[in-house]
């Protein structure tokens, strides 16, 4: 069953707890160190913060590692990666070092194309790049490409318009948004149906509390995630999302516990 962007999200593992199909939790079920559950129409969506902008997502056939930086160590006790997807060339999302650790024989990457030309030979020969407003599908997963971009004049030289990514994927149904390093630019505010965000918020590379939960108030995600926060107060913007939009849940991860 995909849970309603309007209601309060059921308990992933709630049939091994032995509870009933209309027990509901406020947040997410942390589930014995496997991350947080969301159900979906074929399964379930697992959530597990890494570091920073990193993360494992599991899904229905699939293993997700997104922006793996920082060692092999960091992601000890993750599950194989089929597809690792990097949004952008900045050395806290994109790290060939640690790519190489944790590539196996059967993962594919899906980068934006300034990565691709970046990424050594052998890792070269499993990606595949996608720009802005394109589209492609690994296995049963839909993936669309999204534009993150400064906006703000003195940060444009961060990340510039039309080189990286943020991503939706669509998986059973469910549409999860990854920003990337990004402002509250149109493209964000304009997307529908958002099931699981991650939004970024610090200064001066992406953007700041208010810019993060005014575009999240406006797009209005079922569930949203702060991350890549360093030097922000993901309590303020937890707030502020509350006050504006009260049918998003803010999840807070441990990003750098």
């Amino acid at each position: 069953m995909q849970f309603s962007r309007r209601d309060t999200l059921e308990l992933g593992l709630a049939a091994f707890a032995g509870l009933g199909a209309t027990t509901f939790m406020p947040f997410t079920a942390r589930a014995q160190g496997k991350g947080d559950s969301y159900k979906t129409d074929g399964g379930e969506i697992l959530i597990s913060p890494v570091s920073h902008a990193s993360f494992v997502m599991t899904v229905p056939g699939l293993v997700i590692y997104n922006d793996p930086v920082g060692g092999k160590a960091l992601y000890e006790g993750q599950p194989a990666a089929g597809l690792v997807l990097i949004t952008h060339e900045h050395q806290d999302h994109f790290d060939p070092e640690t790519l190489a650790a944790l590539v196996s024989a059967d993962t594919k990457l899906l980068v934006n194309p300034a990565v691709l030309e970046k990424l050594p030979a052998d890792l070269k020969a499993k990606a595949s790049a996608i720009g802005n407003g394109e589209n492609t599908t690994f296995g049963s997963v839909a993936i669309e490409a999204i534009p993150a971009y400064n906006t703000t004049e003195d940060r444009k030289k961060y990340h510039p318009q039309g080189r990286d990514n943020g991503y939706v994927l669509t998986v059973d149904g469910s549409r999860v948004y990854i920003a990337g390093d990004t402002e509250d630019i149109p493209e964000m505010r304009a997307l529908k149906d958002i099931d699981i965000a991650f939004v970024p918020m610090n200064l001066p590379f992406t953007m700041d509390v208010d810019q993060a939960s005014s575009a999240v108030a406006e797009f209005k995600p079922a569930v949203v995630y702060p991350y890549h926060y360093k030097g922000s107060d993901p309590e303020a913007f937890a707030s502020k999302v509350t006050a504006a939009a009260p049918d998003t849940k803010v999840v807070q991860g441990n990003w750098y516990g």
